[in-house]
């Protein structure tokens, strides 16, 4: 007989890595998001509740993001029972830390565990990407994979979906600042309505090139050369209160590189080991502290678990 309750934890993530707009996340173990179904004899998505939400989110399960992608999992698996939701939200809304991405990983794992016959990872993805949609208003894969998956994850197409695991570098953690602010992803995406030099383009390709040769050769130095943003970075940086000083704050604790987390405001650097992590993430909160917001602080490996079945599952 199948489960008839079950839920998931999946982790906050860091979209972008500073090199890959679009393309490159990693999961933060620190935080998530957690999803509780329980299955309804009926072929329906019901939301009971949501809980720990700092701002009112949808109740309708078509425009909610850890549920939207239920209702096509019904639909188009033909299932004649259905799913009754309960959200519980760890990461704030507009954080830039991958919150509806992380509601859509642990929806999907927990339903999965309902279902007669397991989904394929690719499926997993399209059905949560259905969510990850309905919040920004695009379908990218960026905080989506290190959140269902783990790890680095570069997602080079959604259609077909095109996923490769990035190994991380030896020792290197990351430390990210959540200043309590919150930027909507939708804003961010507005100021990157411009063109583009060719020249610039070009350089951050290469940036991108090296990173990833430098994860697949364990090249703190090559590493270190080359995690920077330096196309979209400069865009953003002026609607995050505080972002050059904590940036500086980042890099004078010998970070290997520090940019903005997915849109903002939250704010990464990658640091080599914990003990270095630590200094860093106290000298970014500081700093966040300075321009006048309360902050929440976190240290993760780079190569964090992805979303997980949690507690008692029956």
């Amino acid at each position: 007989m199948s489960r008839q309750r079950a839920k998931a934890f999946a982790p906050a993530t860091v979209g972008n890595i500073a090199v890959g707009f679009d393309l490159l996340g990693h999961a933060l173990d620190a935080v998530g998001d957690t999803v509780t179904i329980q299955r309804l004899d009926t072929p329906e998505v019901v939301i009971a509740d949501i809980l720990n939400a700092d701002v009112p989110l949808p109740m309708d399960p078509e425009k909610n993001t850890a549920t939207a992608g239920l209702v096509r999992l019904i639909a188009e698996k033909n299932l004649s029972f259905g799913f009754e939701v309960t959200i519980e939200k760890g990461i704030a809304l507009g954080s830039g830390m991958g919150g509806s991405a992380s509601s859509a990983a642990a929806s999907i794992v927990a339903a999965e565990a309902l279902l007669d016959e397991p989904l394929s990872a690719l499926e997993r993805f399209d059905y949560a990407l259905t969510g990850e949609a309905v919040a920004s208003g695009a379908a990218h894969g960026d905080n989506l994979a290190p959140a269902l998956f783990g790890g680095i994850q570069l997602v080079t197409s959604i259609d077909p979906v095109r996923i490769t695991p990035i190994p991380a570098p030896e020792g290197v953690v990351c430390a990210l600042a959540h200043p309590h602010a919150r930027l909507d992803t939708r804003k961010a995406r507005a100021v990157l309505a411009r063109d583009f030099d060719l020249h610039d383009f070009i350089h951050q390709s290469g940036l991108l090139a090296g990173f990833l040769a430098a994860c697949f050769h364990n090249d703190l130095e090559m590493l270190e050369a080359h995690l920077a943003d330096i196309l979209i970075e400069p865009l953003r940086a002026p609607l995050i209160v505080g972002f050059e000083q904590v940036k500086q704050a980042a890099l004078a604790e010998g970070a290997l590189g520090c940019s903005i987390s997915g849109a903002g405001p939250s704010v990464f650097a990658w640091c080599r080991g914990e003990e270095a992590g630590q200094r860093t993430l106290d000298a970014m909160s500081t700093a966040f502290r300075d321009a006048g917001f309360e902050v929440d602080a976190y240290l993760s490996p780079v190569d964090a678990r992805g979303a997980r079945l949690v507690g008692e599952n029956q």
